[in-house]
């Protein structure tokens, strides 16, 4: 059976976002944070579809209404969640003999830090509520997060062993073992592995798409510190000499764009808050870069321009996303093309 992972790149049906709501961590910042995840959907409704999970479908259609969004491309399920990190519990999406199936992951709220029952159950209930047609759904019994890997559609996976080998998501499982049940259900043939890498206040135990991302024409857009009195410095310096040693699948370097790094953020309390430019989202025509009000945010915008020539570079306001320790890519899973029901008349 020919199974492939399609690139982030690759045409798409739609996005997957979870709305944030009452009883989810978001409680005590949904004035401030409402906003972004409207404005979110409102960019990727002028490329796209966005598929919206939310118990209180009407408050959300207006306020996507309210921030420009196109209302015949946002489509909303009434759903509970418990949080809004659709990168990491929605379907990771594969082609099988050029047909989509949506794989449902098992998700542990990041080796069971966070409770995850709600999160765990939204891919089956939009399957069952038909947001998929008569696309298949397939439960697999593995704790994977859609940010934890990255694919160029090509067989490649880039991940980080802190991550995918943590013992709180698959203690029974060595790196081999890993790469053998990715490469039966991705269709995976080649591994890079970050062996470095990390960022202060991320709950996911480094996932890659904090850190590093592949691009179009054997490209690595990734986070590089260049303050050497800053925590991270160590860390990223050794993860960008292992992506320079890195090889593309024909033996060359990969072409790589170092992202900017931006001032320390943190909470009322004091805790650093991940603010990284490495968390895009690649949309039909366009990429979604978070930006944190600082003045690295021009830099950033034109660093992944060149990662990806051709495509519209949208900015959007994602100082309030980081308060819960994620950004734009986390609270986003794309939906490649023919995975969406066609003719779906939205709430």
């Amino acid at each position: 059976m020919k199974r492939r992972l399609p690139a982030e790149w690759e045409e798409q049906d739609g996005v997957l976002i979870a709305w944030p709501h009452e009883s989810t961590d978001w409680h005590p910042h949904l004035e401030i944070v409402e906003p972004v995840f409207a404005e979110i959907v409102a960019a990727i409704s002028h490329f796209e579809t966005a598929l919206v999970a939310a118990p209180d479908p009407a408050r959300v259609r207006e306020q996507v209404t309210r921030a420009g969004a196109v209302p015949e491309n946002v489509r909303i399920f009434r759903l509970d969640s418990n949080d809004t990190w659709a990168r990491d519990f929605g379907p990771i999406t594969i082609e099988e003999e050029g047909r989509p199936v949506l794989l449902d992951f098992g998700f542990n709220g990041w080796g069971l830090k966070f409770p995850a029952n709600l999160d765990n159950q939204v891919t089956r209930l939009l399957h069952a509520a038909g947001a998929f047609g008569p696309v298949p759904r397939r439960t697999i019994g593995l704790v994977l997060e859609g940010g934890s890997i990255e694919s160029d559609g090509r067989g490649t996976i880039l991940t980080t062993a802190e991550c995918l080998e943590n013992p709180n998501r698959n203690p029974h499982l060595r790196r081999e073992e890993i790469e053998a049940q990715l490469s039966g259900h991705l269709g995976c043939e080649r591994f890079l592995w970050l062996e470095n890498g990390y960022l202060a206040g991320d709950d996911t135990d480094s996932h890659v798409d904090t850190l590093a991302r592949l691009c179009p024409d054997d490209t690595i857009a990734y986070v590089r510190c260049d303050d050497a009195t800053d925590e991270h410095y160590p860390a990223l310096a050794a993860m960008e000499q292992e992506l320079q040693w890195f090889r593309t699948r024909d033996g060359n370097p990969y072409r790589l764009v170092p992202l900017p790094w931006p001032a320390p953020r943190y909470d009322a309390e004091g805790m650093r808050l991940p603010a990284t430019y490495a968390n895009f989202l690649v949309i039909n025509g366009a990429v979604l870069v978070p930006t944190y009000r600082d003045d690295k945010d021009q830099a950033a915008l034109k660093a992944i321009g060149e990662a990806f020539p051709g495509r519209e570079i949208i900015g959007i306001d994602c100082l309030p996303l980081i308060l819960q320790h994620g950004s734009l890519h986390c609270v986003t899973m794309q939906l490649p093309r023919g995975t969406l029901r066609v003719k779906e008349n939205p709430l």
